[in-house]
């Protein structure tokens, strides 16, 4: 018998690799009959930056991150999926993928983009995909093509 996932974990940020594993990780989960979490963590550390921190900041931040995830939660379904479930969470990425919503969730695969970040980005703050690969403790699938398998552009 081959390994079945039953919770599949997909993280998503707005980029456009983001998106290609997203749409991977339906097809991933329609082939298994699994649910799918998609998540989506707010950086607290980008707020550090203000000094004078205003609630409606987060805010904007948690309404546009609810309707992007229910927008990804509809594409599912349009797309056959039988079970979705979304979590929005605050705090560190990496952290939050890696470990928190994996134990959460009981996640037994993760499906991240590979990352946008440049190489003097990866060399002071390193990537999420790079961290997750090292602190999970379940199977991690990088994204690096298209639905097709072909490198976008």
């Amino acid at each position: 018998m081959y390994q079945e996932y039953q919770r599949i974990l997909v993280a998503i940020d707005g980029s456009r690799e983001a998106e290609r594993a997203f749409k991977k990780a339906v097809e991933v989960a329609k082939r298994n009959n699994a649910t799918l979490i998609i998540a989506h963590v707010i950086d607290t550390r980008s707020y550090q930056s203000f000094s004078t921190f205003d609630g409606s900041i987060a805010d904007n931040a948690k309404t546009e991150a609810r309707n992007t995830l229910n927008e990804y939660k509809e594409y599912a379904a349009k797309e056959g999926l039988a079970e979705t479930v979304t979590v929005l969470e605050f705090g560190s990425p990496k952290v939050m993928v890696a470990k928190q919503i994996p134990d959460a969730q009981n996640v037994d695969l993760i499906i991240l983009g590979a990352t946008g970040l440049n190489a003097v980005e990866r060399l002071f703050i390193g990537s999420v995909s790079e961290y997750v690969i090292r602190h999970a403790r379940c199977d991690v699938l990088i994204v690096r093509t298209d639905l097709d398998n072909h490198v976008p552009d």
